[in-house]
């Protein structure tokens, strides 16, 4: 039976609050933090929004064939280690940013915000903690990424308002240095990992069939390329939708900080999806809850393209938070639930480099699709269309999947 939720998370203060720290940190290199810097970005290089959403497509795309090759990395060295490489990368892309580079040197940035961000300092938490923790897994993966959260509603404030003081290259380094000195901060609480060896041991959960599946068992499996095309629906929707939150402003006529004024609503919502996909995970099993995981953003994304206020963008803002805390918990719980944990490692890096292939893949085509003259009121549309298809799909996927 699953351990009391409050000494749970008492006792095991030190590692979920790194874990947190790296989810939260992760925001310099997501897409609703860098897409805050859409316009200027586009303004400084002369950039429409296909060509601004191919240059970050071809960064993101990279940084996913990296993932695919490096994530089996997290099987083999410390969490501690590892995160303390992607926040000094992460540091040094956006003191790069903040130099003034060419356009030739774009896509190489987003590169590196994307791996070092969004690809290691999510990867790794996420990986550390489904093997550090079993009977609570699913309420250590939710504690660990309400970082995410946190990072989402308080960071995108605050370098709105320091781009308006100091200019938007000079909030970047500021990003740097809160990466630089967060690093010992981190390596603090990381100090002893909780499996003392902060490496896979013999010792673990197994997963479908009572066995430890590796990643080529896996991969030659059914169920996983069966689930991946309704797991990508999250990464793909949410990233374009804060993608393009600059032209949806600017289509709706609504004022951009009226609409980042709703971030924190968006993280509230995330936190109870957390907290409730985590618990419910615990409770029932990620098998059991994830076909109901993609529910929350559906109405939001018909409320968003039809609405005229900006109330609706609030409603859209508050379903995909909603439905990204769910997602991530439940997600985050389901590998190791499927799969095992021996080999937890290099089989999520295929499903990260797939997500982050997916995080390229929203702006990049909502992007051109507006250039071609697509309203983007019905990209939200079909966006919702197919995420209710793929709530179908994984309902019928893991309920034919062995037990």
């Amino acid at each position: 039976m699953a351990e009391a939720k409050l000494p749970f998370l008492r006792r095991n203060a030190r590692w979920l609050g790194a874990g947190a720290m790296m989810t939260g940190l992760s925001s310099f290199g997501q897409t609703s933090f860098i897409s805050l810097y859409s316009g200027e970005i586009r303004g400084t290089y002369d950039l429409s929004d296909g060509e601004w959403g191919l240059i970050y497509a071809v960064g993101t795309l990279a940084s996913a064939v990296l993932m695919l090759f490096t994530g089996g990395l997290t099987d083999r060295f410390r969490a501690r280690d590892l995160a303390t490489v992607a926040m000094l990368g992460l540091a040094c892309t956006a003191l790069v940013l903040w130099s003034g580079p060419p356009l030739a040197a774009l896509p190489l940035i987003i590169l590196g915000l994307r791996f070092f961000g969004q690809g290691w300092l999510s990867h790794v938490p996420s990986v550390a903690v489904g093997r550090w923790f079993s009977a609570n897994r699913g309420t250590g993966i939710a504690a660990t990424k309400l970082g995410f959260s946190l990072g989402e509603a308080t960071l995108p404030v605050i370098f709105v308002a320091l781009a308006a003081t100091v200019g938007w290259q000079g909030s970047w380094a500021a990003a740097a240095l809160v990466l630089i000195v967060a690093i010992p901060f981190l390596r603090y609480l990381l100090r002893t990992e909780r499996d003392p060896r902060g490496i896979v041991t013999d010792v673990g959960t197994p997963g479908m069939g009572g066995q430890h599946w590796t990643r080529s068992q896996a991969l030659r499996h059914w169920l996983f390329w069966a689930l991946v095309p309704a797991l990508l629906c999250q990464p793909i929707f949410a990233t374009a939708f804060f993608f393009q939150q600059v032209h949806l402003v600017e289509l709706k006529g609504w004022s951009l900080s009226a609409f980042v004024g709703f971030y924190p609503a968006y993280t509230l919502a995330a936190v109870g999806g957390l907290i409730l996909g985590g618990l419910a995970s615990d409770q029932f099993g990620a098998r059991r809850i994830a076909p109901w995981m993609l529910l929350p953003m559906i109405p939001g994304l018909i409320v968003t393209a039809l609405g005229q206020g900006i109330w609706a963008g609030a409603v859209g803002l508050v379903s995909i938070g909603a439905m990204a805390g769910f997602a991530n918990a439940v997600a985050g719980t389901l590998w190791p639930e499927l799969y095992g944990t021996r080999n937890l490692g290099s089989i999520r890096a295929v499903a990260t480099s797939l997500m982050v292939f997916a995080t390229a893949l929203g702006p990049a085509v909502t992007g051109l699709l507006i250039d071609a003259g697509v309203d983007y009121r019905v990209q939200l549309i079909a966006m919702a269309l197919y995420s209710a298809a793929m709530c179908i799909v994984l309902a019928v996927s893991l309920s034919r999947a062995p037990a």
